[in-house]
């Protein structure tokens, strides 16, 4: 059995459906649906079971025996709200969760691979996974980055995978739950719909005026790396998931335009709730990620961004 935590999130119900597209649907789901819309992310999938976070967090506690099918872990589940400053209810999410597991995988060895952020960096230039370059500028980017040194410390020696993948601005179906969170291709879209109006922020950070750049990296192209893992269960580390490629919020802007063919730019003044603690350049380095054998080619922003408002766009038409 693989379990999928996060399974009905963004990323995690788009791994169970990659999952099934290998032939794979003995796959355990574990998630919390308070916010029971999530269960559209997962009604197309093929899965065996499904258990409440909680429950499953309990009964690897006990070391329960129910779990001794287990033979891989995909941790996807977390709070991934980079505005979210209430950091007990982050570190108990983020880091506290993510150890309980790891130690049972550990003792169990099953492989491991976990959902890391490229947030670790913070407002950093580069972007190596060493830690001289990662500085986080919020409470959801230290969560992350304090487990993945935790597992820089614990993983030294041992001989089952552990892998963190530290993914960028992840965009793609599925994410509508997401709301705030959700990419700015999903915003974008829904603005040119409403108002026919996109807005982006004002210059900032030595930018110009939605001039910020960042390694946006289609959903599609993450799965494909989590599954990459799972064939190469030799491969154990830290690694960058993104195009390594950067492109301007306005780029994105152009291409959702050109797809509708109207729609006009707008800029809004930068949120004085951001300063300080936004990232205004990412970039993948995928030297890592290569080193290893992941020749895998991630796909160009306008092809990304054009399936996704196909899809977008052909579902809004039914509704």
């Amino acid at each position: 059995m693989i379990v999928v935590t996060g399974g009905a999130g963004f990323i995690g119900s788009q791994l169970v459906a990659g999952l099934n597209r290998v032939g794979r649907e003995d796959i355990l789901v574990v998630d919390d649906l308070k916010d029971g819309k999530k269960f559209e992310n997962l009604v197309l999938n093929k899965i065996a079971d499904y258990i409440d976070k909680a429950d499953f967090r309990r009964l690897i506690a006990e070391r329960n025996n129910v779990f001794d099918d287990i033979e891989y872990v995909f941790h996807q589940g977390a709070c991934s709200t980079t505005t979210e400053w209430d950091g007990q209810y982050m570190m108990d999410n983020n880091y506290t969760y993510s150890k309980e597991l790891l130690h049972f995988c550990l003792e169990r060895s099953i492989p491991f691979v976990y959902a890391s952020s490229a947030s670790v960096y913070g407002v950093n230039t580069e972007f190596a996974e060493e830690p001289e370059n990662e500085s986080p500028v919020n409470v959801y980017g230290y969560s992350k980055l304090l487990f993945d040194n935790y597992v820089r410390k614990f993983c030294a020696d041992i001989n089952t995978q552990v892998v963190g993948l530290r993914y960028f601005n992840v965009f793609g179906s599925r994410e509508s739950h997401k709301k705030g969170m959700a990419s700015v291709v999903y915003h974008f879209n829904n603005q040119i719909n409403e108002t026919n109006e996109l807005k982006l922020f004002e210059g900032s950070h030595g930018y110009a005026d939605g001039e910020q750049l960042r390694d946006f990296v289609f959903v599609d192209d993450v799965v494909n790396v989590n599954l990459w893992m799972m064939e190469h269960k030799d491969v154990t580390g830290i690694f960058n998931v993104g195009t390594g490629k950067t492109n301007s919020f306005n780029d994105v802007a152009r291409q959702v335009i050109d797809w509708h063919k109207n729609g006009a730019i707008s800029y809004i003044p930068f949120p004085e709730s951001l300063k300080g603690s936004y990232q205004s350049f990412t970039q993948a380095n995928l030297v890592k990620l290569r080193s290893v054998g992941c020749d895998y080619e991630f796909t160009s922003l306008d092809k990304g961004v054009n399936s996704y408002l196909d899809e977008l766009n052909a579902k809004n038409s039914l509704t």
